[in-house]
């Protein structure tokens, strides 16, 4: 039986995953999307704090 990390590692590397990658490289790449994310991160950092 393969971990989850190799069937993750597994997919990855498949056509499927490669496109999955790629569009989700385009999208971070809008900065828009990076706005987004920092937002989410500073949330979840003062989150933990408590």
């Amino acid at each position: 039986m393969a971990t989850l990390a190799q069937r993750v590692r597994t997919f990855l590397q498949g056509p499927q995953g490669r496109r999955l990658v790629d569009q989700g490289r385009r999208q971070m790449a809008k900065p828009e999307n990076q706005r987004r994310l920092r937002g989410l991160f500073t949330r979840l950092q003062n989150r933990r704090r408590y």
